[in-house]
């Protein structure tokens, strides 16, 4: 995210209130300090410009409570996504499909299926959040 607007405070807060487990949360970082010392170009992450980074988690031992964790965090990040910065950070990310990984890595992920192609063309290395070899 690049700004923190009253909208955007407002969406937080109203999903803060309705945290579906007690071992649920978000967490919002500042990233504008070192990263920002860094060009896009020179690693894989894209979003240098960047001012803040979060987490929406949503945990519990029972898995009785999927369902509703899984739509408060799915809900939440779907309110916030159209004021955010339009990627994500892959350590911070689940199976979120190919477009978001395209859209975290940015105008770098084609350098990185390149990387990919030369170093590892059968995939091997696959249980992340995947860039496919050429």
């Amino acid at each position: 995210m690049n700004e923190l607007s009253d909208e955007v405070i407002d969406i937080h807060l109203r999903h803060a209130a309705q945290l579906p487990t007690m071992l649920s949360t978000m967490h919002l970082y500042p990233v504008n300090g070192a990263a920002a010392r860094v060009g896009n170009q020179e690693t894989a992450w894209s979003y240098r410009d960047a001012t803040w980074a979060m987490v929406i988690v949503g945990i519990d031992p029972d898995a009785a409570n999927d369902e509703l964790i899984t739509n408060w965090a799915r809900n939440y990040w779907h309110e916030l996504h159209p004021h955010g910065a339009g990627g994500g950070y892959v350590n911070f990310m689940m199976d979120e499909g190919e477009d978001r990984i395209k859209a975290t890595y940015g105008d770098n992920y084609d350098r990185l299926v390149a990387v990919k192609t030369t170093y590892d063309p059968t995939n091997l290395f696959r249980v992340n959040q995947n860039i496919r070899p050429a």
